[in-house]
């Protein structure tokens, strides 16, 4: 059975940085690609950033290219999001999800990864 865990939300302060976690177990991230996502309050779930299997390759969304870093630690089996400069649009519920196989054209959107954590809720005070 595959468990994906996000935790290190909470409540922060414009222009603070964090790192927000997502333990998995049932598979293993480094034979699968795996993204975070967010969805903001009332909004759609949307696209932040994807790392490739085996970590070779990272895709961000603009929105957060430059501030946000997507990376992955293999023997804890956990990926990571590093998120620098946070802003009060930051806000919302952030989930982290897999996906055995992704083209270019797909890999931003939510109908093609299998798997979905919980979410952990990020608030970003003005």
């Amino acid at each position: 059975q595959v468990q994906l865990v996000e935790s290190g939300g909470g409540l922060v302060q414009a222009g603070d940085s964090l790192r927000l976690s997502c333990a998995a177990s049932g598979l293993t991230i480094s034979d699968v690609n795996m993204a975070w996502f967010r969805q903001p309050p009332g909004k759609e779930r949307e696209f932040l950033a994807t790392i490739a299997r085996y970590g070779t390759t990272a895709y961000y969304a603009d929105s957060v290219l430059g501030r946000f870093t997507i990376s992955t630690d293999n023997a804890k089996n956990t990926v990571y999001l590093q998120m620098n400069n946070v802003a009060p649009e930051d806000t919302g519920v952030y989930y982290c999800a897999s996906a055995a196989h992704l083209f270019a054209s797909t890999f931003r959107q939510p109908s093609r990864y299998e798997y979905w954590g919980q979410g952990t809720q990020l608030s970003v005070a003005s």
